[in-house]
């Protein structure tokens, strides 16, 4: 008699569910924040190219090199030296710049006839017009510090937008943390943002400020020696 064989076991199935892991976040780019903010962040954009274009001119026209070029002092000097007043004023108007500005208002006052060339009226005439050169430099550091104010009040006004916007979300009865993102992130990108074009406004205004007062301590100083050289109070060594 033949033996039944036997059917093995069927093998059980495992079927594996299908977790679904945590997705991470995408990565949010500056330019993301920069929608998320609103129009707040066009103003702030324009207050960046304004700091940028204000921070350009001023490390190019305010410097030694630009105001008070050496050779030109030292050209200056030598006439004034020979008592050559017409050779010293084509000097000054053949480059036109702070030091030279100053020195021709001061030779516009010289007179021989008079007391050491009428150093007094010279100096006078100079003091008057670097008075007027720093203003003129002064104006575009100023607009730094404009700039270093007015982007974080900026940032702070739409601080306040979006929480405003997050709380009208709340009293409208959505309280999901999804319902309150879209305001927060207008508060946090624009409050970011003003500071990131504050901050080095700030430190440019007072870098350039302290630049400029050196600069025009150091006009007043050549000026002053050449108005002495031409007066006789002082003699180059030839």
């Amino acid at each position: 008699m033949a033996q039944k064989e036997t059917e093995p076991p069927p093998i059980p199935v495992v079927v594996e569910e299908q977790v679904n892991s945590p997705q991470p976040d995408e990565t949010r780019s500056a330019l993301d924040v920069y929608r998320e903010g609103g129009w707040f962040m066009h103003v702030l954009l324009l207050c960046s190219v304004g700091t940028i274009a204000v921070i350009v001119y001023c490390f190019i026209q305010i410097s030694p090199r630009k105001m008070s070029p050496g050779s030109l002092v030292s050209q200056v000097n030598q006439a004034m030296a020979k008592k050559d007043v017409s050779n010293a004023y084509a000097l000054c108007q053949a480059g036109i710049n702070s030091y030279s500005n100053v020195v021709s208002s001061a030779l516009l006052k010289v007179n021989f006839d008079r007391d050491k060339a009428n150093k007094q009226s010279m100096d006078e005439a100079a003091g008057e017009v670097l008075d007027q050169e720093e203003i003129k430099q002064m104006i575009w550091v100023n607009y730094l510090n404009v700039f270093a104010t007015l982007a974080p009040m900026i940032g702070l006004l739409g601080t306040v937008w979006g929480m405003i916007e997050s709380f009208d979300q709340l009293a409208s009865g959505n309280a999901e943390p999804q319902d309150l993102a879209g305001g927060i992130k207008k508060a946090m990108g624009t409050t970011a943002g003003g500071l990131l074009v504050g901050i080095p406004a700030m430190f440019f205004y007072f870098y350039f400020r302290n630049k400029l007062m050196a600069t025009v301590s150091l006009i007043q100083k050549n000026a002053s020696f050449a108005i002495d050289i031409l007066s006789g109070e002082i003699r180059l060594e030839e």
